[in-house]
């Protein structure tokens, strides 16, 4: 279930999505800080947790696992991108399940974990969004035809804003982060960004985080995104 398990470490990270890409490379990182994570993922290895986002019983059994155990921060980074060939190729059951990883299993995933967040030091859920969900930003220099993933990532931001809202009684923050355009197998080989680069940028996002900077939306390299 975790790297680092002993009683010192500097505090209980969990990420999904921490399989591949972005997820392990910040699993990785946080490991390798001193901190004890919790990866989550879909086909579970080693000490891994199996959770399948896209099943609303899978993250409520992932809460049952964890409960009573405090957790600082979690990292809600499992997502796909679903048809990019624009709206002559959008087809619903498609759209949804899209809409259900990236948008929904972040929501679930808030309110199963809410306890443990409670209960942790830090108090931080991260959003993994993306400047493509952005309606000031997200297609001013990007015309991919992703729908779907364009409009899961916008759903997701006011996501984050509502639970910041909501988990502010709790002396939890929430944030949006935009990870750039990464190298990873969503990505892509052509992509600006090295996986290392901005899970790096991310990390000190996340590690710097306060309830200030509750409901915000903020890029690897510091930038703040409009909504």
């Amino acid at each position: 279930m975790t790297s680092n398990t002993g009683d010192n470490h500097a505090g209980t990270v969990l990420i999904t999505g921490a399989g591949r890409g972005l997820g392990r490379t910040l699993a990785d990182l946080y490991a390798a800080a001193g901190w004890r994570v919790i990866r989550c993922m879909r086909h579970a290895v080693g000490d891994a947790l199996p959770l399948d986002v896209s099943d609303a019983s899978s993250i409520a059994a992932l809460g049952e696992t964890l409960a009573g155990q405090p957790i600082d921060i979690v990292i809600n980074n499992a997502a796909i991108r679903g048809d990019t060939g624009g709206l002559s190729s959008l087809e619903g059951e498609g759209f949804l399940e899209v809409m259900r990883i990236n948008a929904l299993a972040p929501l679930l995933i808030a309110r199963a974990l809410r306890p443990n967040l409670a209960a942790g030091k830090r108090k931080v859920l991260v959003n993994i969004s993306s400047r493509a969900g952005s309606l000031a930003e997200g297609t001013l220099d990007d015309d991919d035809g992703d729908y779907a993933y364009r409009c899961s990532k916008a759903a997701l931001n006011m996501a984050t804003v509502k639970l910041a809202q909501d988990f502010a009684r709790d002396g939890i923050a929430v944030i949006s982060l935009h990870p750039g355009w990464v190298r990873t197998d969503m990505g892509g080989d052509e992509a600006a960004i090295d996986v290392g680069t901005s899970a790096a940028g991310l990390k000190a996002l996340v590690d710097g985080t306060t309830m200030a900077e509750s409901g915000g939306f903020r890029a690897y390299d510091g930038r703040t995104v409009a909504w």
